[in-house]
């Protein structure tokens, strides 16, 4: 954040007698919460969040113990640019360090231990990938080119692969970028084209996962319980096993007001009245909603139900256009599911056999695997990382808690001749220990040392389905006065979906908006328009071939710059 804009904003007027209620209890009901006491002067007391199950936190999860197992739906990579993120943790009290922030034990331990892949990608049953190139021709880099310089209202949209050629789908950028991020061919060239400007200054860093910083648990230890302290020691009310089923809304030409809040709580219907001067907050649709889990003998069964959440969006979408378009996310369920899973090992086996593609050994809060492993020639398209040990605060050393995902749910497997989503934990452990290169005679040892528990996510990556402005609404609706939206299916412009920084930009925005406060919300990084991100990422996209954009730049940048304090960038 510029630190002209790190003011104290005045208190609004009559905020002492306004409510706030906030529907969902992911990271951005959480951190608007924050900000409407941090920055908007509210007390604890006029916050209520509702939240449909008995957990806060959203996809910010994991649970278990080291008898039943450990488990986490997914896991966030981060980087130093998350500007909202920082902005709200930094006053967030560590849970371990008396006089600490989140952010201060954060950065200390990511700079002590900084992210670097030995091993990025795997295949042939254990070959170790080390070229650490693209893989680009000319002919790519001239569509990622025109990409990066094409304007989002003249793409639609299109998918990746209606814009891309196929020859672009074997490059080992492709099989980068579709790993870390979860893209699917399928999915946004619009939300593609984001990525690359967002996140250009992580392109030389790519093939190593070099750049990006990880929590020291897992990300519901980390992140999410010392939120939820911190707001329960200010006496935010939250309000579990509720599910909110219909906003009442009263729309006249150039102004939308809710009027009123249904609820079902505890199996009783209430309706809570509002008024202009109370807030609603709303997480429209989520990514994890009717997750289903399986166990060493059982697969989970693929939940196709409407979840709640989106039935209250598809409501409030009904009664105006400016609510955005739930269907265009939620309506194929094939194309934005996978499968993840999380194996507990108890014993040296498994923990060896990951050190060996690690090649590092796993010490006490240092970084296992770098990051995931990328199981090139995988008929799921398989993953596997193994983050800092221990992953949770009630894990022994002794285990080791790794994680794996497949995009590819609905293919077979390569030593599992079944589905993944058919595949019981024994089964998913069964196909990795084959990529891992361990022979069938030997793979039981392995699968007597740890339990397996998967998950099936049916809204995984609804967030990247192709979409047309107003299919998401904005944070605050043109004419809302005292209700916004928030999460991953609102619209910010130039921000990236699929990261804890888009929740969190949202929530801050929500605030800072339906208060009217005199403070700006934290810059996106605007490293595309930095001459030395160009630089590295020209570099990086360099081919084998002396492709276009080095010649591009050998011809008309290098001579610009030619004898001045720049030259040396190139």
């Amino acid at each position: 954040m510029n630190n002209y804009q790190r003011v104290h904003p005045r208190k609004p007027a009559d905020i002492e007698n306004k409510r706030a209620f906030l529907i969902g209890s992911g990271i951005a009901s959480l951190a608007a919460a924050e900000y409407l006491m941090r920055d908007g002067y509210m007390q604890g007391h006029q916050i209520t969040i509702f939240e449909e199950s008995s957990l806060v936190g959203g996809a910010l999860d994991g649970a278990g113990d080291p008898q039943n197992g450990f488990v986490a739906r997914g896991g966030r990579e981060m980087e130093e640019h998350y500007e909202c993120l920082w902005d709200l943790y930094a006053g967030v009290p560590s849970l371990e360090e008396e006089g600490r922030s989140v952010l201060d034990e954060f950065k200390e331990l990511n700079d002590k231990d900084p992210n670097f892949s030995k091993v990025r990608v795997i295949y042939n049953r254990g070959e170790k990938q080390r070229s650490t190139d693209l893989g680009l021709e000319e002919k790519h880099i001239k569509e990622l080119t025109k990409l990066l310089l094409s304007k989002e209202e003249d793409l639609g949209v299109m998918s990746v692969e209606e814009y891309f050629e196929a020859s672009y789908f074997e490059t080992d950028m492709w099989l980068y970028w579709r790993s870390m991020f979860a893209f699917e061919p399928w999915h946004s060239v619009v939300e593609m084209k984001r990525y690359m400007h967002r996140f250009m200054h992580l392109l030389p860093g790519m093939s190593t996962m070099r750049g990006l910083v990880f929590t020291k648990y897992n990300q519901y230890d980390s992140l999410t319980l010392p939120l939820k302290k911190l707001l329960e020691d200010k006496g935010v009310n939250f309000v579990f096993n509720t599910t909110v089923n219909d906003l009442e809304v009263e729309i006249q030409e150039d102004k939308k007001t809710v009027r009123a809040i249904h609820l079902l709580k505890n199996s009783k219907e209430e309706v809570i009245e509002t008024c202009e001067n109370d807030l609603i907050f709303f997480t429209n649709g989520s990514m994890v909603e009717n997750s289903s889990f399986g166990d060493m003998h059982h697969a989970p069964v693929l939940n196709r139900d409407e979840g709640a959440c989106w039935k209250l969006w598809k409501k409030l979408a009904q009664k105006d256009t400016a609510f955005g378009k739930p269907e265009v996310f939620c309506s194929d369920i094939d194309k934005t599911k996978w499968e993840s899973f999380t194996i507990t090992a108890k014993g040296p086996k498994m923990r060896t056999l990951l050190e060996h593609f690690a090649e590092r050994k796993f010490l006490p809060h240092k970084t296992a695997t770098g990051g995931i492993i990328t199981i090139k020639d995988s008929n799921w398209l398989m993953s596997v990382t193994v983050n800092r040990q221990p992953q949770y605060k009630n894990q022994p050393f002794e285990y080791t808690v790794a994680w794996a995902y497949a995009l590819y749910p609905d293919n077979k497997g390569d030593f599992i001749n079944k589905k993944m989503s058919e595949c019981s934990g024994e089964e998913l452990l069964k196909e990795l220990l084959y990529h891992l290169g361990i022979g069938e005679e030997n793979m039981q040892a392995y699968v007597d040392e740890c339990i397996v528990i998967s998950v099936m996510m049916p809204y995984i990556t609804s967030q990247f389905m192709p979409r047309l402005p107003g299919d998401r609404p904005e944070v605050v609706p043109k004419g809302s006065v005292n209700l916004a939206f928030l999460g991953q299916f609102c619209e910010i412009k130039d921000d990236c979906v699929f990261t804890v920084e888009y929740s969190v930009r949202s929530a801050i925005t929500a605030v800072y908006t339906l208060l009217n406060l005199n403070k700006n919300v934290p810059e996106i990084y605007p490293g595309q328009y930095d001459i030395r991100v160009l630089a590295r990422a020209v570099k990086t996209m360099k081919s084998e071939h002396e492709g276009l954009m080095m010649r591009l730049i050998e011809s008309v940048v290098k001579k610009k710059l030619k004898n001045t304090v720049f030259e040396e960038l190139i």
